[in-house]
């Protein structure tokens, strides 16, 4: 469980490289064996799957013991392969209730030219205790 109260205008931040390996265990996964994913392009890289990408979020939320009821996620560009993604969570409302924390919540990851790859807003909640 979460140890800390979340407030409005937290914010985290999770940076990571994706693999061609974790690509491809991710198509394996998912299903998602387009070629985009399979075969590389001309500088040896692979496009990384977007809900690969949004597992961005899903590893801040899960630090945070946060439960998403609903995620509104928009794809801005391709993320390759070997391509450092910075991914910033901010909770944009808290609603304290009896047992839980009712939190709205934007995400943003950027590449490292510092252009935004996904953008999207959470919902969900943190339960007390």
């Amino acid at each position: 469980m979460s140890t800390s109260v979340p407030k409005e205008g937290d914010e985290r931040t999770y940076e990571r490289t994706f693999t061609t390996a974790e690509v491809r265990e991710f198509g394996e996964l998912s299903g998602d064996q387009q070629a985009i994913h399979t075969e590389p392009n001309e500088d040896g890289e692979l496009v990384v799957q977007g809900l690969l990408t949004a597992s961005l979020s899903t590893k801040i939320g899960g630090d945070l013991s946060y439960l998403a009821r609903r995620m509104e996620l928009e794809f801005v560009r391709p993320v390759y392969t070997g391509e450092r993604i910075t991914c910033t969570w901010r909770n944009e409302s808290v609603v304290e209730r009896d047992d839980r924390y009712e939190i709205e919540s934007g995400v943003v990851c950027t590449n490292g030219d510092d252009e935004i790859v996904l953008e999207g807003a959470i919902s969900g909640l943190i339960w007390k205790g």
